[in-house]
C-alpha cells in the first residue's frame, strides 16, 4: 500500500508552469451495460497496460469466510468459456506480454502489458472470464491448496506477517479490514466450490468493474474494442456494501510478541485515519505530514532520533488516504543499539509533541511539496503507473479530477491544516479519541514467557 502512495505522489505534476493543466489527460465513458471505460494516453512506446478492477475485495467476505476474494484471483487463472485452464497468461507470454493480478480489502485487480495490436485479444480473454469462468472440482482444490501454503509462507511463517495480521484485527474490532486479505487460516481449509462460485456470480459484472488502457491508445481507438467485447456482457444486480462500523476503542491495545527468528526488536503503531474520499481536506493535510516526517534523510523523525539523538536505526511515517472506508497510518522503527522499544516509544510522543505546540515550518511545507512535485518529471513516462494510479484512487471512491488536479489541491494546504490534524489524530495526550494499537516484536531471548498480549 505504501508504495502505492509512493507512485501516486511521485506520478503527480507539481511545476508551478503547469498549475492549471490536468497530468494525464485521461478520457472516460460508460459503457451500456454499466462498466466504466478509462483511456490515459502514451505515446512514447507502441504498448499499452489494460486493467480491470472489480469493486469487491476481502471486505466483502460473508463472515467464516475470509480468503474467498483471494482466492476467486487464484480461480481467473483456472480456465473460462474460450480459454482453457492455465491458458491465459501462456497466450499472454506468447504475445510477448505479461500479466498478473491482486486482491485487496477493497477491489481485486487482473493487467496485462502488451503491444498495442495485441490488446483487442487480451480484452477479449478477459472478457470471457469475466462472464464464463471455469469451476472444475479438481482445479479448486489444488489451487486452494496453493492459497493455504502461501499463507503458511507469508504469515505462519513469518513473524512480521503474522504480527501485523494481528495488530490490524485489533485496530479494525467489528469491521471487516480487520480480517486478513489472504484469509485466516482456518477457514481456507473449508472454502469449497459452491462458495467460489456463488461469490463470483455476485460480484464480476461489467456493471461493478472499472476498465483502463493506459499507453499508445486514445479513447476513439479504444472505444469500440469496449464495445466489440466487454460491451456484449449483460450487466446484473450487485449489491451494495454494507460493512459494519468499528466501535470506540477506549482502552489502549498494546501487541507484544516474541519470536526466535527475530533478532532485531522494532516498534510498530497503527492508526485510523480519515481516507480520502471520507475527508479530503484532512487527507490533503496528511499527505503533506506524512512527507514532512518521513521522506527522506532530511526529514523529522530521521533528523531528530536517527542524527541528532541516535535513539533509532531506521524510522518510517507513511499514510494509506485511498479506501473505500477509514484509511490508516503506520509508524515503524528500529531502535539503535542499547535502545529499549519503551524509551524509543516515548521519544516518538515527545516528537509529535513538538510538532504540535510549534508546527512545521514555511522551509518544511515548501519542500515537502517541492519533494512530491520534483518526482514527477522522472515517473510521468510510466506506462503501467498511470493505470495503477487511477485504478487504485477511482475504485475507491476518488473522481479523475481529483487524481488529474492533485498538485493544485496540494500546493494549497497550509501548516495550519496540517497543525490542526496532527492534533486531533496523532497528540499522544489526547489517545483516548483517537486511539492507535502499539506493537513491539522482539527477539526469543527477550522473552520472559511465552509471549503475551496486553
Amino acid at each position: 500500500m505504501r508504495l502505492l502512495i509512493l507512485l501516486f505522489c511521485s506520478l503527480l505534476f507539481t511545476a508551478p508552469a503547469f498549475a492549471q493543466d490536468k497530468i494525464f489527460n485521461a478520457e472516460s465513458f460508460t459503457l451500456d451495460n454499466g462498466m466504466r471505460v478509462v483511456s490515459i494516453p502514451n505515446h512514447r512506446a507502441p504498448v499499452v497496460t489494460h486493467m480491470v478492477w472489480y469493486r469487491v475485495g476481502a471486505a466483502d467476505e460473508a463472515p467464516g469466510q475470509s480468503g474467498i476474494a483471494h482466492f476467486v484471483e487464484h480461480l481467473m487463472f483456472k480456465g473460462s468459456e474460450n480459454v482453457p485452464p492455465g491458458e491465459f497468461s501462456k497466450r499472454v507470454r506468447a504475445l510477448g506480454g505479461n500479466d498478473n493480478a491482486f486482491t485487496a480489502q477493497d477491489y481485486t485487480a487482473y493487467f496485462q502489458s502488451i503491444a498495442v495490436e495485441n490488446l483487442e485479444t487480451v480484452m477479449t480473454m478477459e472478457a470471457d472470464r469475466m462472464k464464463g469462468l471455469l469451476f472444475p472440482e479438481e482445479g479448486i482444490l489444488s489451487e486452494r491448496n496453493v492459497v493455504v501454503e502461501e499463507r503458511r509462507q507469508r504469515t505462519e511463517n513469518d513473524p512480521r506477517g503474522y504480527f501485523f495480521e494481528q495488530m490490524r484485527a485489533m485496530l479494525f474490532v467489528n469491521h471487516p479490514y480487520g480480517n486478513p486479505v489472504i484469509g485466516w487460516f482456518h477457514e481456507l481449509d473449508i472454502l469449497n466450490k459452491e462458495a467460489v462460485q456463488s461469490f463470483y456470480k455476485k460480484w464480476y459484472a461489467p456493471n461493478n468493474a472499472l476498465l483502463i488502457v493506459s499507453g499508445d491508445i486514445t479513447m476513439k481507438e479504444l472505444r469500440p474494442l469496449a464495445e466489440k467485447t466487454y460491451g456484449l456482457l449483460p450487466s446484473r444486480d450487485v449489491p451494495e456494501r454494507q460493512w459494519t462500523e468499528v466501535p470506540p476503542l477506549l482502552g489502549k491495545p498494546h501487541l507484544t510478541l516474541h519470536h526466535p527468528t527475530i533478532r532485531q526488536s522494532s516498534l510498530t503503531r497503527l492508526y485510523r485515519m480519515p481516507s480520502y474520499q471520507q475527508n479530503k481536506d484532512d487527507s490533503l493535510a496528511l499527505q503533506v505530514l506524512e512527507s514532512i516526517m518521513s521522506d527522506g534523510s532530511t526529514s523529522r523523525f530521521y533528523k531528530s532520533l536517527v542524527v541528532e539523538k541516535k535513539l533509532a536505526t531506521g524510522i518510517q511515517f507513511s499514510y494509506n488516504a485511498s479506501a473505500f472506508s477509514d484509511g490508516t497510518a503506520t509508524l515503524s522503527a528500529t531502535p539503535a543499539d542499547g535502545i529499549s522499544l519503551e524509551k524509543l516509544d516515548k521519544t516518538l510522543d515527545d516528537e509529535w509533541r513538538k510538532l504540535l505546540t510549534g508546527g512545521v515550518t514555511a522551509e518544511e511545507l515548501r519542500s515537502a511539496k517541492d519533494r512530491m512535485q520534483d518526482a514527477a518529471i522522472f515517473a510521468r513516462d510510466s506506462l503501467a503507473g498511470p493505470a495503477m494510479i487511477f485504478g487504485h484512487e477511482l475504485i475507491t471512491g476518488t473522481t479523475i479530477d481529483d487524481v488529474e488536479y492533485w498538485p493544485q489541491m496540494i500546493e494549497s494546504v497550509t501548516a495550519e491544516q496540517i497543525q490542526d490534524v496532527a492534533n486531533r489524530f496523532l497528540n499522544p495526550d489526547n489517545r483516548d479519541k483517537k486511539p492507535y494499537v502499539t506493537g513491539y516484536l522482539l527477539p526469543q531471548e527477550e522473552e520472559q514467557g511465552e509471549g503475551e498480549t496486553e
